[in-house]
């Protein structure tokens, strides 16, 4: 609507309002027909419009407005002419006071805000004011350069931690390879030891035909090379034949070692097949049990008199006893093979009598090693005998049954 047109709406109004004896009261409700016309004032479009017209009770403000030139009414501003609801704060804090469409906590104003200038009259407490200054304006060129910037910072420390967890890994692995060298290096120091130490013990204490092997290699090397260094060297015919005689006498001196090495590796050896003996036949019955998996033992009374028996040999065996320890024994193998009569055991026990009567008649013991070394032969004689021991037939390489028949 231009300004003819508005003027034209407004002339009308007032018209309309002189011809209705328009009177000021409350509630009246009026119907004004609104004609909008062009330049040359022809009637472009007509409106019904229904208006309440109120009394005001109270000065209207003056908010600017327009004026007819051609009869001086005065029209005020729509916001003085329209019914404004007069709203009485109370408190500070209320949500009509903070504001009119939110009612939020973070719109509540918890003091006073406002500025306040000092006067002659008037006293302003400036000990709790702070004074704030602006700080340098961060630009976004500043912002990327702070984000490359930390960005940098970052890759350094990965890559400082990558290149460091590398290399606890590398020395690591270098440590362990160390520590294996090192190990290993160990074993062979220990195994060369263990070695040395049994090729040393195979000369100074032979027990196999291996060993003994070993010897006579040795000695023979020794002679074939103490006789080229003779022949070789300049010395008289004479000194030759004195050096190939003492080279002589020396090389029998070792094999009569190597003799008396050999039977005391005999005696060992056929100690230690005895004792093998022995404990086989006296050990316990054992199996697996399916169920649980544990090993089961049991003495039979086979194993229990093999047990018995090998006691009563290994009594025998003993040296440097005293003479009721001796007669101990004696009496106790005597009984023990007195429950059968044959050769062995009349045998044995005409042995253990002649020892009990040279003991009491106070002969020396070494005097008594011939008669205790047969009565200790014919004592295993009867241990291996399945007759009396019959733990010691599962040893025999031909069934007793038929050496019996045999014989």
């Amino acid at each position: 609507m231009d300004n003819n047109q508005q003027v034209n709406f407004l002339e009308d109004q007032e018209q309309f309002y002189e011809d209705n004896e328009y009177e000021q009261t409350m509630g009246r409700q009026f119907e004004s027909v609104v004609v909008i016309k062009d330049e040359k004032g022809e009637v472009q479009k007509k409106y019904t419009l229904t208006i309440q017209i109120i009394k005001a009770n109270y000065q209207k403000p003056y908010l600017g407005g327009l004026k007819n030139k051609k009869s001086g009414a005065l029209l005020h501003h729509a916001f003085a002419q329209t019914n404004q609801y007069r709203r009485e704060h109370k408190e500070k804090n209320h949500r009509d006071t903070q504001t009119h469409f939110e009612s939020t906590k973070s719109t509540i104003m918890m003091k006073e805000f406002g500025t306040q200038m000092e006067k002659e009259d008037l006293f302003i407490d400036l000990r709790n004011d702070r004074t704030f200054e602006p700080k340098l304006y961060f630009t976004s060129e500043m912002w990327e350069e702070r984000r490359e910037e930390a960005a940098l910072f970052i890759q350094r420390l990965i890559r400082g931690w990558f290149a460091r967890r590398r290399t606890n890994a590398l020395r690591q692995k270098k440590q362990q390879l160390q520590n294996e060298q090192l190990e290993k290096e160990e074993d062979f120091r220990r195994q060369e030891e263990v070695r040395h130490k049994k090729e040393i013990e195979r000369r100074t204490n032979p027990r196999t035909k291996e060993d003994f092997q070993i010897l006579y290699e040795e000695l023979e090397l020794w002679r074939t090379t103490e006789i080229a260094r003779i022949k070789s060297s300049a010395m008289t015919e004479e000194e030759k034949r004195a050096a190939l005689k003492q080279v002589l006498n020396k090389e029998t001196d070792l094999l009569q070692t190597i003799d008396r090495l050999k039977i005391i590796a005999n005696q060992k050896n056929k100690d230690e097949k005895i004792n093998k003996f022995l404990k086989s036949i006296s050990d316990p019955k054992k199996w697996l049990r399916k169920s649980d998996g544990r090993l089961t033992e049991v003495h039979t009374l086979y194993t229990t008199r093999a047990r018995e028996l090998m006691d009563i040999y290994n009594g025998l065996k003993q040296r440097k006893l005293s003479l009721d320890e001796r007669l101990d024994i004696l009496v106790n193998t005597k009984w023990t093979v007195k429950e059968w009569d044959c050769n062995l055991t009349r045998e044995i026990v005409d042995l253990i009598d002649r020892e009990a009567d040279m003991l009491n008649r106070g002969r020396p013991e070494p005097s008594l090693e011939g008669l205790r070394q047969r009565l200790q032969n014919l004592f295993l004689q009867f241990i291996e005998t399945p007759e009396f021991n019959p733990e010691a037939a599962r040893f025999q390489k031909i069934p007793y049954e038929i050496l019996k028949s045999t014989s």
